[in-house]
C-alpha cells in the first residue's frame, strides 16, 4: 500500500473544450497533501494558465498524454472521448463528468477495461449535486445569452428581441426545470425583460420562484399545459435532469413542430441525453441545426465557451472532493466501505460493474453490483 498517489491533468480533447480540471492552486493542495500531480503541457492555456504556473505549484510537466493517464488516479473534465479509450486499464481511477446514461460506448469501454470510474454529476451532499452546481450556473447563465443571440435573424432565428420595445410585447420563454439551471437561465432571460415561464414537478420549488419574484409565471409539469406553453414561446430552455438517468423527456417532436418558425430551443440537458425529443448533440464548433422550422441549440459542453471562470468555479468545487479520492486510494479506502462520505454518489462503474443504481436502470443489459436495477448475474 502506497502513501501517496500520482495524480495526472490531461488536455481536453472534446470539440472546442478549454476547461482544465484542477487550477495551479489546486494542484498545490495536492502536491502539499503528499501526492505527485503530472500535468499535460499545455492544459491549462485555454483557461489562462500556463505551463509555468503549474510547474511553481508543484507539478510536473510532461508532454506525452500517455504518460499522464498512466498515473494512479486521472482527473479531467468532459468525458473521455473515443481517441482516450486506449488510455483505459484495470489500475486505473478516473475522476470526471462522465454523463453514462447518454454514452453507451463509453460506459461499456469502462466496464471492459476494469476501470475505477468516480462522477462529477452524481456526487451528492446534503445540498444536492456540488460538482455540477458550480457548471449548471454557468450554463443557465449562458443559456439567456445564446438564446437571444439564435432569436435574431442572423443567427436563422424569428428576429425577435428578448424585451420586445415600447408597443411590442416582450420575448416569451419557457424554463424546463427549475433547478441550477434553469433558475440561472430564468434570471438570466428576465435581466433582458423577456417574460418568463418556469416549468417544474415541484410545486414547493415553483411557490419559492414565485416568492423570490424570479418568474412572470409559473406552470406544474403537466404534458398538455406545458405544450400551450411551448406552442407560445419564441424561446424553450430545457433543464430538466434526474442525477445519473436519462433526461425526462418533458417537450414532445409534436410539441416543438407547433412552435413559430424561427422560434429557438436550448437544451442543457442533453448531455444526459436531452429533455426535448428533438434535440441531439452538437458541438462548440457546429452549435445548432434547425428541425420543423426551429432552430436547436444542443452544445454538450456550454460552460466550455467560458474557460477561464469555467475551470476556477469547477476546480474550487473538484480539488477538496479529488484530495479525499486521492486520499483514500493511497490507503486502500477507494470502492470499500470505508471510502470518504464526501464521495457519496460518485462512484458510478467499478470492478467491471456498474455501481451507481440510475446509471444501472440505463442499461439493464450490462453488468451491475448486485441489489442494482441492472444486475446482470
Amino acid at each position: 500500500m502506497v502513501s501517496s498517489v500520482r495524480v495526472g491533468l490531461p488536455s481536453e480533447t472534446k470539440d472546442r473544450e478549454r476547461r482544465v480540471a484542477l487550477t495551479p492552486s489546486a494542484v498545490n493542495l495536492l502536491i502539499g497533501h503528499g501526492h505527485e500531480v503530472l500535468v499535460q503541457a499545455g492544459a491549462g492555456e485555454g483557461a489562462g494558465f500556463t505551463d509555468e504556473h503549474y510547474t511553481q505549484a508543484g507539478a510536473r510537466l510532461v508532454a506525452d498524454a500517455a504518460e499522464v493517464w498512466g498515473a494512479d488516479l486521472v482527473c479531467k473534465v468532459k468525458e473521455p472521448q473515443s481517441s482516450e479509450y486506449a488510455h483505459f486499464r484495470d489500475d486505473l481511477t478516473l475522476f470526471a463528468y462522465l454523463h453514462l446514461a447518454a454514452e453507451p460506448d463509453l460506459t461499456r469501454a469502462l466496464l471492459d477495461a476494469g476501470v475505477h470510474a468516480y462522477a462529477f454529476e452524481t456526487l451528492t451532499d446534503r445540498y444536492g449535486l456540488p460538482l455540477l452546481a458550480p457548471m449548471s450556473e454557468i450554463a443557465g447563465r449562458a443559456a439567456a445569452i445564446v438564446g437571444a443571440a439564435q432569436l435574431s435573424s442572423a443567427s436563422g432565428g424569428s428576429g425577435t428581441l428578448m424585451g420586445g420595445a415600447a408597443g411590442v410585447p416582450p420575448a416569451k420563454v419557457v424554463v424546463l426545470g427549475m433547478g441550477v439551471a434553469g433558475t440561472m437561465a430564468a434570471i438570466g432571460a428576465r435581466g433582458l425583460d423577456a417574460h418568463v415561464t418556469g416549468v417544474d414537478v415541484d410545486l414547493h420549488r415553483l411557490y419559492e420562484h414565485h416568492l423570490a419574484g424570479n418568474l412572470d409565471a409559473t406552470q406544474a409539469s403537466e404534458p398538455a399545459l406545458v405544450g400551450e406553453h411551448v406552442r407560445e414561446a419564441d424561446l424553450v430552455i430545457g433543464a430538466a435532469l434526474v442525477p445519473g438517468a436519462r433526461a425526462p423527456v418533458v417537450v414532445t417532436e409534436e410539441q416543438v413542430a407547433s412552435m413559430r418558425p424561427g422560434s429557438v430551443v436550448v437544451d442543457l440537458a442533453i448531455d444526459q441525453g436531452g429533455c426535448i425529443e428533438t434535440a441531439r448533440p452538437t458541438s462548440l464548433s457546429e452549435p445548432t441545426y434547425v428541425e420543423h422550422g426551429v432552430v436547436h441549440y444542443c452544445v454538450t459542453n456550454v460552460p466550455g465557451q467560458f474557460p477561464r471562470t469555467a475551470s476556477k468555479a469547477l476546480s474550487a468545487a473538484v480539488a477538496p472532493k479529488l484530495l479525499r479520492l486521492a486520499d483514500d486510494l493511497a490507503a486502500g479506502r477507494a470502492g470499500t466501505e470505508q471510502e470518504h462520505p464526501v464521495l457519496q454518489g460518485a462512484r458510478n462503474v467499478d470492478g467491471g460493474a456498474i455501481q451507481h443504481e440510475a446509471v444501472a436502470a440505463v442499461f439493464p443489459d450490462l453488468p451491475a453490483a448486485a441489489g442494482l436495477a441492472g444486475d446482470a448475474a
